[in-house]
């Protein structure tokens, strides 16, 4: 769920503790400007929360006596995109998020809010405040549904290249890792412990049957180091002037393996295309020098040439 959806989400919930709310308290409390609280207001009315504004010195908005939110009618993507929003987004006031997500929660259908249930009950994040993209609800909520009850379940899986197959996993947990959804288990055509992308499964059926667990199996671990050394297409090498430590903040987790150099780092990571690696070093804020690929060069040296055209405009 995006930040926004989030906020408006915070300011109803700050509306509903009762009284007149002042725009600037507000603006404090969803870390946002006053115009932009008056559009989330707007936002609520679109959804006929009846918002009154009180005019005069110390007016500002207030909800009609007697409103009570009403059950929510949402779609299984919706509820998993509001929810993720409120647990796993970076908030002023994690309390309040939490509350919120508890309410939210408990106006769902109670097969829905099962579900739900089920998905935080297996679920890792390996960057806890880190927004995770949810492209197919259903799969996510039945794939958690099996990890909770450890039944099998069978699925259509499109790899990296392209090619197609038909297997069964043992759902041991699943892992929110660099904005991706991952499940690991056992996998039937291979008979290993194998990590799948959740965007690249299709038709999800429970199985019957149940299975064990490995004990101490670290689900998080496990999809961390196979990304680690999955084979990617090219190899890459930047030395990078800064602490470790602060080099690792500003990179998502898992992406990198980090080496301290003679009080520099070399940054080591595989990627499959470098289009998206220009931005992230340009993201550590730290001087860098690109040791391979010789093709991430240019790609940095296009990337100063549009952020330079883009200051130089009207």
């Amino acid at each position: 769920m995006s930040r926004p959806t989030a906020r408006v989400l915070t300011l109803l919930e700050a509306l509903q503790s009762g009284g007149t709310r002042t725009v600037a308290d507000l603006a404090a409390r969803l870390d946002v400007d006053e115009r932009t609280v008056r559009r989330y207001v707007d936002h609520l009315r679109d959804l006929d929360v009846p918002v009154r504004t009180v005019r005069g010195r110390y007016g500002g908005y207030r909800l009609a006596p007697g409103f009570r939110m009403p059950p929510l009618m949402l779609t299984d993507d919706e509820a998993v995109a509001v929810l993720l929003g409120l647990v796993t987004g970076r908030h002023e006031d994690p309390d309040a998020a939490g509350v919120a997500a508890e309410k939210v929660r408990r106006v769902l259908p109670r097969a829905l809010r099962d579900r739900v249930d089920a998905l935080f009950e297996t679920a890792e994040f390996t960057a806890p405040d880190r927004p995770v993209v949810v492209h197919e609800a259903r799969v996510l909520l039945l794939l958690a549904g099996a990890a909770r009850d450890r039944r099998p379940v069978a699925i259509s899986y499109t790899d990296r290249d392209g090619r197609s197959s038909e297997r069964t996993v043992e759902p041991y947990g699943l892992v929110a890792h660099s904005g991706r959804w991952y499940v690991t288990g056992a996998d039937s055509a291979s008979g290993d412990v194998r990590t799948f992308r959740l965007d690249r499964i299709t038709a999800p059926a429970v199985r019957s049957g149940t299975f064990d667990v490995p004990d101490g199996f670290d689900p998080s671990a496990h999809v961390t180091a196979g990304l680690a050394g999955t084979p990617w297409r090219h190899q890459v090498s930047v030395l990078v002037d800064g602490p470790v430590e602060q080099v690792r903040t500003r990179l998502p987790v898992g992406l990198a393996i980090l080496e301290d150099v003679d009080g520099r780092v070399r940054l080591r990571l595989r990627a499959e295309r470098l289009d998206w690696v220009p931005a992230l070093l340009a993201g550590l804020d730290l001087p860098f020098v690109v040791e391979e690929p010789d093709a991430l060069r240019d790609g940095v040296r296009a990337l100063a040439r549009r952020l330079d055209a883009a200051t130089n405009q009207p």
